[in-house]
């Protein structure tokens, strides 16, 4: 199977998964899972899962324990980009060409259902835990990969790269502080779902670090590339990015060292099919859109 059709097929997996957890509505709540589900099906990527899932992969084959974790993790990018778009954040009236959440469903609704999305990613992954460890051994490296994903996503995360985000302007922003936005609001969840994975795989801690580093550069090459990409339309409402610091050429070496990190991260790994990794570094670095 080539790259495009196993990507293919782990997100048809992965949305027939997401819709599992949502297809519920018949209920008093019923508008809170219209709204959670109108955001998890707006043609995202699943980079994150199919991550985590891949990554499991390279040490283990039974897919159906990485499974809750990696739609946990959808469920957190997706409350993410929720709540990024109301208006006390970046006032974003459309996303992936659609009109955002709270456009079609209120600010309020759309709070709630990014706070839905969110408790319901530890509720799933927390009953997979309470249902499926069969001993010391799982309950250890599941929670431990549930800590990973928490830590990521929170204050030290994900949520700190927003704060950082929210509060840098031209007046107080270094390369310093952007580079840690960078790390803690992209990068973050990237590195939670390959590390997530690796753990529940059963890698050891040489290899978690190395898939932590590999996630860590990835995920900065991924955000400078955005930079350069959208630099148009980020310059015209004075957006602070990389090439806020550095011209186009500067932006593009960055992306490639930061890549190559990656792949080097990669290639540590013996004994371990890093292919689809590597392909995947490569498409996401070289994207035009």
């Amino acid at each position: 199977m080539n790259f495009n059709e196993e990507l293919e097929r782990i997100k048809s997996l992965i949305d027939s998964e997401l819709r599992k957890i949502v297809q519920n509505k018949d209920c008093f709540q019923r508008r809170i899972l219209e709204s959670m589900e109108y955001s998890l099906f707006t043609g995202g990527k699943r980079l994150r899962p199919v991550m985590a899932i891949k990554s499991y992969e390279m040490f283990n084959n039974n897919i159906d324990e990485i499974i809750p974790f990696a739609i946990a993790i959808e469920m957190i990018h997706t409350y993410s980009l929720i709540h990024d778009d109301l208006p006390a954040m970046d006032n974003d009236d459309f996303r992936r060409g659609k009109p955002t959440n709270h456009k079609v469903f209120g600010d309020a609704m759309a709070i709630l259902a990014g706070d839905g999305l969110l408790n319901l990613a530890f509720e799933t992954a927390l009953d997979f835990i309470d249902n499926n460890a069969k001993d010391m051994n799982d309950y250890k490296k599941y929670t431990r990969a549930l800590k990973e994903i928490s830590k990521y996503s929170g204050i030290y995360g994900m949520i700190g790269g927003q704060v950082v985000d929210l509060l840098l302007s031209h007046d107080t922003v270094t390369n310093e502080k952007l580079l840690f936005m960078y790390t803690a609001k992209t990068a973050a969840l990237i590195q939670s779902a390959l590390v997530s994975g690796a753990i529940i795989g059963g890698a050891n801690d040489e290899e978690i670090e190395l898939i932590r580093n590999f996630g860590l550069n990835l995920g900065l090459a991924y955000q400078i590339r955005d930079d350069i990409l959208d630099i148009d339309k980020d310059s015209n409402i004075k957006k602070l990015t990389y090439l806020t610091f550095y011209d186009i050429n500067k932006g593009k070496e960055a992306v490639e060292k930061y890549s190559n990190n990656a792949i080097s991260c990669l290639k540590k790994l013996r004994n371990r099919d890093t292919e689809f990794f590597e392909t995947l570094t490569r498409k996401l670095i070289d994207r035009i859109i």
